[in-house]
């Protein structure tokens, strides 16, 4: 072992997990998709040739390497590649419209980015708008005529891999971009660390075993499915990838595979139990049961507990700048303590506080602030933003909470009036300001009410100009043209002012309840 080996195998590295478990079950199947499989082994042998193939690019420490892909054995394997080489990877969400797919490589600097073919029209329109992109590779090739390099181009070059020696655990690993108040997104700077310390605390939270069997739902592009993906090679398990939402597919390979483990955000978990013959599944091998990214009501809760009698369940909670899961509700919990998010994670610090950063008494209402190895580093290219987020040491979250006199943790609300729908996050001011380039609107409120299938639904409450009229859906449609369909409002609902306080800041909580009353 030479010393640059043995300095990197004493840090806590996204790559240096693959190495030490391929070195270990090199002949177990590491990821299956469709008839496709790959054991720890070959994954390790691409993604080191990823690795070697992006070094011959100039690519370094710090360089940003982007992909826009579906769930596929090729996500995983550039998972771990662009980990091997210094690079910091950019996933992006394949949903986005053009115009926020271009701000994403542009704000995270990316140098090159690998592309699913179905996107190659994507890139075609947009390559001109992204100042530093060079390289464009394009996966799953099918013979689509385009001027890009093919996938596979990347493993026929003999290429020899240098170990990025001076890469340690605290450096940069991923920038996971999520939308921001203001519109624009912004870029979550996670390390090596943040990725392998919450790897290990949900395997902790969940009892995950060496050799478990995991089926992986959501997109591998958001935090949960990255984590998710790196924790499953962490537990040498057997990870079944699902490439999009399909309930009749899921309960066909949970039965087919023996699937131990299964995170589903809870809209994915009520299309679950829509199957009419969901019982005629033998679901006995699932032990551990998660879910996240939105509250889960509790009769939700109770169906899961039904449907897989032998799992334990887990609730959990948290944001793409604490990679994920801060805190999680286990087992009993889950019914003891329905409605709480439960307890921080190992080494996740929590404070509840006013607007002073005074802590509140128990039971009282508080923005929550973390602080410990899961937390990112900063928004990429944006100190400002860094600056207000770790005000006073800690990092702001932006979600209102309070706590019981066992330390248990409520979600109260979204300081911020984030929507969650169907694990999505859409912020309303992103939505508002596309509205208000409807000429008949005078002003908008874009607000989140329940939906028994989404969680949450985007509801645009409008006012129009007087004498002006308009459709519900001429706006819906306009919407649709500018952002990714799952941010387009689903109801408008017109009225003739919208609640205000004395300085004129809409009330949306007001107008929130008078539509649950009303609607």
């Amino acid at each position: 072992m030479t010393t640059s080996t043995l300095n990197l195998s004493q840090e806590l590295l996204v790559g240096e997990i693959l190495k030490r478990t391929s070195h270990r079950f090199a002949n177990r199947v590491a990821f299956k998709c469709d008839d496709q499989s790959i054991t720890f082994g070959e994954l390790d042998e691409r993604a080191t040739q990823i690795a070697a193939w992006l070094q011959s690019k100039n690519v370094q420490e710090n360089s940003k390497v982007a992909f826009i892909l579906r769930n596929s054995i090729a996500f995983s394997e550039l998972t771990f590649g662009i980990a091997l080489s210094g690079g910091v990877g950019v996933p992006v969400n394949f949903r986005l419209s053009p115009a926020e797919v271009a701000y994403i490589l542009d704000n995270s600097d990316s140098e090159i980015v690998f592309i699913d073919v179905a996107y190659v029209p994507l890139l075609t329109e947009i390559k001109d708008q992204v100042s530093r992109l060079e390289t464009v590779v394009v996966v799953h090739d099918d013979g689509t005529e385009h001027p890009f390099t093919s996938y596979e181009e990347v493993f026929k070059e003999e290429l020899s891999y240098l170990p990025c020696e001076q890469l340690q655990d605290h450096d940069p690993a991923f920038i996971m971009y999520t939308s921001g108040t203001t519109g624009k997104p912004k870029g979550a700077v996670l390390s090596h660390r943040n990725f392998y310390i919450n790897a290990m605390n949900i395997s902790h939270e969940g009892k995950s075993f060496i050799g478990e069997s995991i089926i992986l739902v959501p997109p591998q592009f958001h935090i949960a499915g990255l984590l998710l993906t790196i924790k499953g090679v962490l537990t040498a398990g057997m990870n079944v990838l699902m490439e999009d939402f399909n309930p009749l597919a899921i309960l066909q390979a949970i039965e087919k595979e023996k699937i131990n483990t299964i995170f589903l955000v809870p809209a994915m978990w009520n299309f679950l139990f829509q199957v009419p013959n969901i019982k005629d599944y033998d679901l006995s091998s699932i032990v551990t049961c998660a879910t996240g990214a939105a509250i889960s009501p509790v009769e939700l809760k109770k169906a899961i507990l039904n449907y897989f009698p032998n799992a334990m369940l887990l609730d959990h909670f948290g944001q793409s700048e604490t990679t994920a899961t801060t805190t999680c509700l286990v087992g009993e919990d889950a019914l003891r303590k329905p409605s709480s998010v439960g307890l921080p994670l190992f080494g996740v610090e929590t404070r509840i506080v006013d607007e002073d950063m005074n802590d509140v008494p128990m039971g009282e209402v508080g923005e929550i602030l973390y602080r410990g190895p899961t937390v990112m580093l900063e928004y990429y290219n944006n100190p400002q933003a860094t600056a207000e987020a770790f005000e006073g040491g800690w990092f702001h979250s932006g979600d209102l909470v309070k706590k019981d006199e066992d330390g248990y943790i409520y979600v109260v609300d979204r300081k911020n009036d984030m929507i969650n729908s169907g694990g999505e996050n859409i912020y309303p001011a992103e939505i508002e300001e596309i509205l208000y380039q409807i000429p008949e609107i005078l002003e908008c409120a874009v607000i989140g009410l329940p939906d028994s299938k989404w969680g949450e639904r985007v509801v645009a409450v409008v006012v129009l100009k007087e004498n002006e009229t308009l459709e519900e859906d001429a706006i819906i449609n306009y919407c649709a043209e500018q952002v990714a369909s799952f941010k387009k409002p689903k109801e408008v609902i017109f009225i003739e002012q919208l609640p205000r306080n004395s300085t004129g800041k809409v009330l949306k909580y007001k107008l929130r309840d008078s539509l649950l009353q009303n609607h």
